[in-house]
């Protein structure tokens, strides 16, 4: 990193098209610059790393929200000695109560780097609607699974540790592998078309996914992914990637409805899987 000598500078929740428009103007000798506000659930912590080839550092907002905005340029020319060029978008704001914008970032950079640039990203539009991360978040609470997946330029994604479920599914509804994934937003409670990754393998399994309480049974809140292509043993985590909304979750009368439903769940996935890979 210290040989690095173009930065983006951001949040970067989500690593969204918006955000990857910010990458690619950067040079290969290039590192992004994550500020950690505490509110990442999209891509929380490292989660980024999976959506970009340059490095990136981490900062905590706490320990620079106090900068004035000459001392945020010489932090950053300490941990960047050889830095030239710095892109942010057209809405970011920094230092003490964000008091400073990308027009005080260009006179205070080139104010000791003669030669140095800053590039401001215009505000990045899909169908005539500005891509941001809270509207991904609010249309993965909504449900809208296809709109937040066209924002984020990928399919939203959770992992977790795998955790014991109630223990009659694969006896009396089917086989699931449950999930604990808390540091990661939950899309609208209900049923998914979703890819699921086991372990550590590189491959995803095409599977359908529920998200919610089990009003049906004991109403705890699970996560919980059925494999379509067999049953398969997940010993540590999974990661979920979710392709569709099929339905809201809802309270059966029976378990024979709550199991009737689940193969509709399955068929419907497996059509529309089957349809995506064709």
């Amino acid at each position: 990193m210290k040989n690095s000598t173009s930065i983006a500078i951001g949040g970067f929740d989500g690593m969204h098209i918006g955000h990857q428009k910010l990458f690619s103007a950067l040079d290969e000798k290039s590192t992004i610059v994550v500020i950690e506000t505490g509110y990442a659930n999209l891509t929380p912590k490292k989660e980024r790393e999976h959506f970009s080839h340059f490095p990136i550092l981490y900062l905590e907002l706490e320990d620079i929200r106090h900068l004035s905005g000459e001392e945020f340029i010489a932090f950053l020319k300490e941990k960047f000695p050889k830095l030239k060029k710095i892109v942010v978008g057209y809405d970011f704001h920094f230092g003490k109560d964000r008091r400073y914008s990308f027009n005080d970032l260009k006179n205070l950079f080139l104010k000791e780097e003669k030669d140095g640039v800053v590039e401001v990203i215009d505000e990045v539009s899909l169908h005539g609607d500005s891509v941001h991360s809270h509207k991904i978040r609010a249309k993965l609470q909504i449900g809208d699974i296809e709109g937040a997946n066209a924002f984020l330029g990928h399919n939203y994604t959770i992992k977790g540790k795998v955790v014991s479920g109630q223990g009659i599914g694969k006896k009396e509804l089917v086989a699931t592998i449950n999930i604990e994934a808390k540091e990661f937003l939950m899309p609208k409670e209900g049923v998914y078309v979703t890819l699921t990754r086991i372990d550590d393998e590189e491959h995803y399994h095409p599977s359908v996914s529920f998200v919610g309480h089990r009003v049906t049974t004991d109403g705890s809140f699970a996560v919980e992914s059925h494999i379509l292509d067999g049953e398969v043993l997940c010993k540590e985590r999974a990661t979920i990637s979710f392709v569709n909304f099929i339905r809201e979750n809802k309270k059966f009368d029976s378990m024979a409805e709550l199991k009737k439903a689940i193969q509709k769940d399955i068929a419907t996935a497996s059509k529309e899987l089957k349809f995506l890979q064709l």
